[in-house]
């Protein structure tokens, strides 16, 4: 049976998890950092995910 790809779920796309591994882990690795400074980066900006993105360009 094939997939429905019109069927969407809850997740946001657009924030982070700074509870989810996987998801600390694939900005870890992004973005060449530690998982604390992602962790740092979420109490500092928030968990949108551009928003500390761009935080931990910087």
């Amino acid at each position: 049976m094939a997939d429905n790809k019109n069927i969407q779920d809850g997740r946001d796309r657009s924030k982070v998890d700074g509870n989810e591994d996987y998801e600390l882990s694939y900005l870890q690795e992004k973005l060449g950092v530690s998982r604390e400074q992602v962790k740092d980066a979420i109490k500092a900006v928030g968990n949108s995910r551009d928003k500390v993105e761009e935080y931990l360009k910087k």
